[in-house]
């Protein structure tokens, strides 16, 4: 098997791929980018989390127009992830408004994004119906 790598930071792979988050000690919102400060409270301190595999569809876009080479349609969204948000697209569904639903159980999954001449492969993440 060839070597794989996260495209972000905050997607953990293995046996049970996960996201991370950031959490300030002092308020407890969380951040999925590198931090100095907490937005909400200024404080200083941060914890990383496991964040839940399972989520709720909170918000979403059918994307019909995208730069050069990025297939469309696809559905873009938000994921509730046990209260915290996170941004990706919803996957193995059909980009209708009939299949994707608000409320809409779905579940943290992997796939390829493309390989480099020394055949590491990058691997991205969304969310599919439960």
């Amino acid at each position: 098997m060839s070597a794989q790598i996260p495209l972000v930071d905050y997607l953990v792979l293995g046996d049970a791929p996960h996201l991370v988050a950031h959490e300030c000690t002092d308020c407890g919102a969380r951040y999925f980018d590198r931090r100095n400060a907490c937005a909400n409270c200024s404080g200083t301190e941060f914890t990383s989390v496991d964040l839940p595999t399972e989520g709720v569809l909170r918000t979403f876009t059918i994307v019909t127009f995208a730069a050069p080479g990025i297939p469309t349609p696809f559905v873009a969204g938000v994921v509730d992830c046990g209260g915290t948000s996170v941004r990706a697209n919803v996957v193995n569904v059909d980009p209708t408004p009939e299949a994707v639903t608000l409320g809409m159980k779905v579940t943290l999954t992997t796939f390829p994004i493309g390989t480099d001449s020394e055949g590491t492969e990058a691997i991205g993440f969304g969310f599919e119906p439960v």
